[in-house]
Parts: C-alpha cells; structure tokens; sequence
C-alpha cells in the first residue's frame, strides 16, 4: 500500500510540475491591456494566412493563438494585442501570451514603441519568464523578445533591435523548420539593418532565408517581410511575386491590402498601387467605423499618401485633386502617429510640386489637424520646403532665403532630439535649397555642386517607408537646374538616373523627353515621350507636359512617313 501510495504522490507531483503557474491578477492588470472584440474588414472568416504554431498551453487556447500570431505576421498591432489578452482572459497561465504582448508593442519596423508601450512589453516579458512549465522552444522565444526590453536607460532602440536579431538568429538555428522562427528573424535583420549599408546585406540575407521557406505559400509572415526585405530600388523586383500574392493570402488585414503598393511603386507600377491603397483605405474606414473612432484611422492617411502620388504620375489630376480635397476634410485621426502628420503634410506638397504650381507651393499652409507641428519637426520641414521651392520659382528670393533659415531651425531640432536619420533628411533638403538660391544669385558653378552633393546625399540614404517617394527627388531637381541653364544632355543624365530609381515617374519621363530632344537626341525623345504616353490616364483636360509629348511624337510620326 505505501508503495502504491508513494508512487501516486510521486505522480500528482509531476503533474503539478507540469502545469504553468498562472500570475496575479494584479501583475496582469498592470500592463492595461488593449481588450475587446477583434476587429477585422474583409472577409467574414477572417482570412489571415495559414499560421500553426505549437504551444504548451492547453488546447482551447491553440486556434486562438494561431489567430493571435497571423494577426501580428501582418502587423495589425492593436488587433493582436487584444486577441493575445483575450487567451490571457482564458488562460492566465499561458507563457506564450504574455511574448504576444510583448512582440505586439514592438513594431520593429516602424516607430519605436512610446513609453507606455515599452513598460507594457517589459512587464509582458517579465511574466512570461516567470510562468514555469514552458518548453525550450517557448523559453528561447521569449528570450529573444526580452532582449530588445533589456536596459532602456543604457541602451538605444537600435542597439536593441540588434539584440533581438542576434537572439531570434540562436532560435532560428535552434529549430531548423520552425516557419515563425524563420520568418521573425528575417524580421529581426530587416529591424536591425543599417539605413546607410547601400549594398543591404542583410535585408539580402532576410531574403535568402524566406525564399528558402517557398514550399509554405501562405503564411502571412514570409510572404510579409519578403516585400519588407527587397523594398528597395535594386530588389524590388525579386519581390513582385509575393507582392501580387499577399493581398489574396490575408484579405482580412488592411495592412496586407496597401503592402504590396510598396512594390508597385518602386517599379512603377501605378494602376496595381492605385488598386491597392483604394482597397486598402476602405478597409482603414471600415475599421474606424467598426472601433467606433470619432475621426479616422492613422492606416488611411498612410494609404491616401501613396494614392495621391500614384495619381500623380498616371497625370490623372482629378482622382489626386478629389483625395487632396477630401484629406481637407479630415479632423481627426486616431492615432496622431508621425505618420498621419507626414501625410498631412506630403500630399498637399506632391500636388502642387509636380503640376508645378509655384504660387500655391509657396503659399503651402499646414493642415489645420496636424496637431500640435512644432512636434514634427522632419514632417513640418516639407511645408518649408515646398514653399521654398514655390519661391524659388517665382524668383523670390529674399521670400526663399527665409525658409531656407526655417529649415535649419528644424534641422537643429532634430539633431537637439538625436533623430539623426530625420535629421540627414531635412539636411538633404537644406542643401538643395541652398543650391537653388546659388542658382538663383547667378552662381551657377557653386549651385550645380551644391545640388549634385544631395542627390548624392539623397541617394546614398533609403527611403523611408512612410512615403512612396520624396516629394522631389534631388537628382530630379539636379535634371531641372541643369536643363534650366541650357545643358540639355548633361539634365538628360540626371534624369535617366533618375528614372532608374524611380522608374515611370510622370515628370521624370517628361523632362528626360524634353532634355533628349533638345539635345538633339530624337531616339530618346520618342522613347520617353512614349513611354510617358503610355502610363499615363486617358483624361481631359489633359497635362501641358503630356500635350506636348504627343504633340511631339504626332509631328516624329509625320516626318517618318513623309520621308518614306
């Protein structure tokens, strides 16, 4: 009988070893979690990928974690958050929940998570490796995470992210096979990759690692961070498959609707990103209506931006001008993100700059709902820039001068905030600024230098995912000094550099066209004047650059068939 006791006890023993240790009600409270209903706009079966994640936690809870972790692989952030709180709800003692939180507050990609987002992924990340029972596997999960949690007054956001990289690559070769360790660590290296590493070795090597997971199609991350990893000119195009899938694999997320336009733009192709952002920015409606916000969703401002410019360069100026207008009618938006205020202010700069309209660019006002802008220093530097560029042309220089002296305000501002990256761009505009008020003072040598040093400048920096292009390119604005003082085929080289990282853009087409026919170089001419025809929307009243090319190409077409 003791025998048989003792082994019973020895039994209860090991099962209680087992079970996970669920914390306090007050531990939990403490991270004021995001809760409620998920949210979704798309299909009623909420079509998020397919995600099969194996956990210790008990099997009511599993599908819920799937579903908690497709939702993170697509970075509905909000969503996810409150779909891991409601297993926590369930099943306080799930380890892997409280890593959810922490991954959810994250964001690696885009801004850094504010103070009360850090303290919640901190105490997310205690939990969880408190909470005994967890497998191996779990246990180097959260090890990663805590890593970027570890030592915030000692360390910065980027040294963390590099941290969490070096911590998901331990998980990755640990599991050989596991498709979330593969797909966070190209996350990881995606998060730590230096902005000025122009040969992107390890986005290339974020990359490599998706691609090898091929024989799995429809899990949100790979597909995801694939297009996150060649989005950049020289890769783009390796990423046009998965761009053209994503949307189809994820139709509930409405950031899945507006990722591949990131592609589409960079190859230019306009009526794939127009299709995108528009589906994109009815599901940012739906889901503010749905959450009940008393204004918009951050997501829509986004998409409009990258609307807005797609319009542009198709020269259909009436589908621009009708989102411009409509964002006039926006007063509130939920979050006030950074990028809700470069949306704010980019789309009104982009309309004005490429129609050329200079007496509206210089007198670009900020939008009435762009909180408080004194905040924004790099998306508040557009406004001045656009304005100094309206003056320029205008041949108001004394007016120009002054913002010039506005930039540098904001320029020291940000160095002041160490946002160094910001603050290079707004320094990018400062010395093409400078350069055209050299031009405009008649010194043309000085100027020309001072304009090729930023487009160097400019091109040796990656564009920030916030925007779909700068809102002039300064080898373009290289291209228009050039051709402005009467150097035709040295303006065509600008622009054809031009064109090779911003392929199809409207005005970069129609300049290299007019460039090559002044230069006498009538093959060129007709190449790009086609081209330019070719993108562009079937509209009337037609663009005064687009008249002219077809102008041009009627009276090309005439003298070949009377010389025949």
């Amino acid at each position: 009988m003791k025998t048989i006791l003792c082994c019973i006890s020895l039994l209860l023993l090991a099962g209680c070893a087992g079970k996970q240790k669920a914390p306090g009600s007050g531990a939990i409270n403490a991270m004021n979690l995001k809760k409620g209903k998920t949210i979704l706009c798309g299909p009623a079966d909420r079509q998020l990928g397919a995600v099969s994640f194996g956990i210790s936690c008990s099997g009511r809870v599993r599908d819920d974690f799937n579903f908690a972790l497709a939702l993170l692989h697509s970075f509905e952030y909000d969503e996810a958050e409150k779909a891991f709180a409601a297993i926590i709800d369930k099943e306080p003692g799930c380890a892997m929940a409280y890593w959810g939180v922490a991954m959810s507050n994250f964001h690696p990609l885009w801004s850094p998570p504010n103070k009360q987002e850090f303290e919640k992924g901190k105490k997310a990340v205690d939990i969880a490796r408190a909470i005994p029972g967890k497998s191996a596997r779990e246990t180097a999960y959260i090890d990663a995470i805590a890593e970027f949690y570890k030592d915030p007054d000692k360390t910065t956001h980027r040294s963390r992210c590099i941290g969490f990289e070096k911590a998901m690559e331990k998980v990755y070769t640990s599991y050989p096979g596991d498709l979330d360790a593969a797909a966070l660590y190209a996350l990881a290296l995606n998060s730590a990759a230096d902005p000025t590493d122009k040969t992107f070795s390890k986005q290339k090597k974020a990359g490599e690692i998706l691609a090898a997971q091929g024989q799995n199609p429809s899990h949100p991350g790979i597909i995801h961070y694939l297009i996150h990893s060649y989005d950049y000119p020289p890769l783009a195009e390796m990423a046009l498959p998965a761009a053209r899938k994503y949307a189809a694999v994820a139709p509930s997320s409405a950031h899945a609707q507006h990722m591949p336009s990131h592609i589409f733009v960079r190859l230019g192709l306009w009526d794939e990103s127009i299709f995108s952002n528009k589906v994109a920015a009815d599901a940012a409606k739906c889901y503010a209506e749905s959450a009940g916000f008393n204004g918009h969703w951050d997501e829509e401002l986004h998409c409009l931006d990258y609307l807005v410019y797609s319009y542009l360069q198709k020269a259909d100026n009436k589908q621009a001008k009708e989102q411009c207008d409509y964002l006039q009618t926006i007063r509130e938006v939920f979050p006030e993100t950074p990028k809700v205020i470069y949306a704010f202010a980019a789309i009104p700069a982009r309309y004005v700059l490429e129609n050329r309209m200079w007496e509206q660019a210089a007198a670009l006002d900020p939008h009435a709902a762009g909180g408080v802008w004194e905040n924004y220093p790099w998306e508040k530097a557009i406004i001045h820039f656009t304005r100094l560029l309206g003056n320029i042309h205008l041949n108001r220089l004394e007016a120009a001068r002054e913002e010039h002296r506005k930039l540098n305000v904001l320029h020291d501002a940000l160095l002041h905030k160490q946002e160094a990256y910001k603050a290079n761009q707004v320094e990018i505009q400062l010395v093409a600024s400078k350069a055209w008020i050299l031009y405009r003072e008649g010194k043309n040598e000085a100027a020309l230098a001072q304009m090729e040093k930023a487009a160097i400048m400019e091109e040796s920096t990656p564009k920030p995912p916030v925007t779909p292009c700068e809102v002039a390119p300064a080898r373009e604005l290289l291209g228009d000094m050039l051709l402005a003082m009467n150097k035709p085929a040295l303006a065509l080289e600008a622009y054809e550099i031009d064109l090779r990282d911003h392929p199809n853009r409207f005005n970069a087409l129609y300049s290299a066209g007019l460039a090559a026919e002044r230069a006498g170089n009538a093959g060129k001419a007709t190449a790009f004047y086609q081209q330019l025809v070719k993108i562009s929307a079937v509209q009337q009243p037609e663009r005064p650059e687009l008249t002219a090319a077809k102008l041009y190409l009627g009276k090309a077409s005439n003298i070949r068939l009377s010389a025949r």
